[in-house]
Formats: C-alpha cells, structure tokens, sequence
C-alpha cells in the first residue's frame, strides 16, 4: 500500500486553522506566516484532491469534506505524539523491558526492593527477574536469554563482561543452641568441629575454595548438600547443622531465629558480578538500569 505524501506539519496546520477558523491566528499559535499557513493548507488540498475549507474575503469555514477529514487528521497527529513520546522515552532510558536473570538468593533478596526504588522513577521500564542457578547466570547473557545477570563471581567467555559490584562476608548461621552460637568470634578451626551443610554445589565449591590451600585433614567439608538455601537454613534452625552463605542471606535467615557469626582468620569473601554481553548491544532501558545497579552499589547499600 503506498504511504500518504502528506506531512505532519500539513496536518497540524489544517486542524490549527479548523480550530480557530483564521488563517491569521493559526499563524500565530504556529508560528508562521500567514501565507505559509495558507501554502500548507493548499498543498495538502492538493494531495488529498479536495478542498478543505471554503473562504471568502470575510471568514473561513470548513468544507463538508474537510469536516469529514478532520477527525482523521486529529488522530494520526495523536498517534504521532505517542510515537514520539514513545522514542524519548527509550532515548531517554525511560522505558522498555529488562530481563534481569540471578540465582534465588539475590532476585529473591537483593533485586526486588533495587527493582521497586528504580521503577519508582522509571515507572515505564518492566524489568522482569529470572531466577536460575548460579552455573546458568553466564550462559543466560551469552545465549541471549536474559539482557543482564546479577550474582557471584564466575569465569565468563569473550562473548560476556563482568564487572564486579559489592562484596559480602560469608557467615556461619546456626540455631541459638548451637555451641557456637554463644562464641564472639568463630575461626575456620571452630566451623571443622562442627557438621556443616552447603547449600548448592556452588557453595559447597565456595567452601573448598576457602582452604584450598589447606592439607586434606583441616579442610572443611560439608556433611552434606542441599539444592535450595532455604533447606539449609531450615536445618540450621532445627540445629541439625550449621550453614555458611553470604551475609546478604540474612533476610531469609533471621525470621527462622538464625544466629549469625562472622568467621575470621581469614575472612572470606562472597564477590557479586554484573554480567552483559560484549557482542549485542544492549538496549536503552537495560543501560540505563545497569547504570543504576552501579551507582546503587557504589554507595554501600548493599553488602
């Protein structure tokens, strides 16, 4: 189908003087001449093959077929707003879908109340979480499936970007009654005393990971491995073990009444990554959300 070889300008002439009905003060609310105005309305005339209005030396009407038309020519100028407003808004980083993809402790944690304060300014963006597994956050960038991810430091290709965002002690939670619960400062040497649930392989390699410089016989291993951290905390409540995880789990860890204990010589660290593609741009409304991630972080207010 051929487009209309009208313009915009055109129209927002011909509806300017069917609302006045002057030449002369379309002109003014335009910001034109007269005869521009006028040169406006006659080429359009021209383009749709009738008259749009009937003049006389005393006053301007609209025709019968301009009446017909006008309706029309108010609503493509409507939609032609919306569409603008719609292309600042993405050029503005004001609105579009983000899909944000992170393992359950930090999109259950972490990312909703982030998600809740950036929409509270960007109330057009729809930024939907995607929570995976820890071993699927790269991979979920790489393919495509998810615009950023959120969550623990990992290996990444060529094909993704890793900047590191905060940082988190990893902690000792266990129930009141456990032994070390009353100690004001816990060692690794207290933890290997103790039967120790990990949740998740990722986890449990965290564990390894700590000590790996550690002769086998002081090394910590958990006596055993659940999938969901919630499990583990679970456990610990009941003090069928104790559990380790990163200091940001406190949020699902104190409702169950866990005590927690920073365990020192040496403390380690759990580093949290943003991730996002090298070879796909990303859109405006992702940019503009990473931008916040960072800044939020860069302030302290999540460790």
């Amino acid at each position: 189908m051929a487009l209309p070889r009208y313009t915009p300008r055109q129209l927002d002439a011909f509806v300017t003087v069917a609302d006045v009905l002057s030449f002369t003060e379309a002109a003014d609310h335009l910001a034109l001449t007269a005869s521009a105005v006028s040169q406006l309305i006659s080429e359009l005339e021209e383009t749709l093959g009738f008259r749009l209005f009937d003049r006389s030396t005393r006053r301007v009407k609209l025709s019968s077929a301009g009446r017909e038309f006008l309706a029309s020519a108010n609503s493509v100028l409507k939609h032609m707003d919306l569409a603008q407003t719609a292309a600042d808004d993405v050029r503005n980083r004001a609105a579009g879908i983000v899909r944000v993809a992170a393992p359950l402790v930090v999109a259950s944690v972490i990312l909703p109340a982030i998600i809740k304060s950036y929409c509270a300014i960007r109330p057009k963006v729809k930024i939907h979480i995607r929570d995976i597994p820890v071993e699927g956050l790269v991979d979920a960038v790489s393919r495509g499936d998810a615009d950023i991810a959120l969550g623990p430091d990992r290996f990444v290709a060529d094909d993704v970007e890793r900047t590191a965002l905060f940082q988190s002690p990893w902690v000792l939670w266990c129930s009141k009654e456990h032994p070390l619960a009353g100690k004001k400062t816990v060692t690794w040497d207290d933890v290997r005393a103790h039967p120790l649930v990990a949740a998740g392989r990722d986890h449990e390699r965290s564990v390894e990971q700590m000590h790996i410089s550690l002769s086998g016989e002081k090394r910590i291993t958990p006596v055993e491995v659940v999938d969901n951290i919630s499990t583990a905390l679970g456990m610990a409540a009941v003090n069928l073990a104790a559990t380790l995880s990163p200091a940001y789990v406190g949020a699902l860890a104190k409702p169950l009444g866990l005590t927690m204990r920073r365990i020192l010589n040496p403390e380690a660290m759990r580093h949290v990554c943003l991730y996002r593609a090298r070879n796909r741009s990303s859109s405006p409304a992702a940019e503009g959300f990473m931008e916040y991630l960072k800044v939020h972080f860069s302030n302290g207010l999540q460790r």
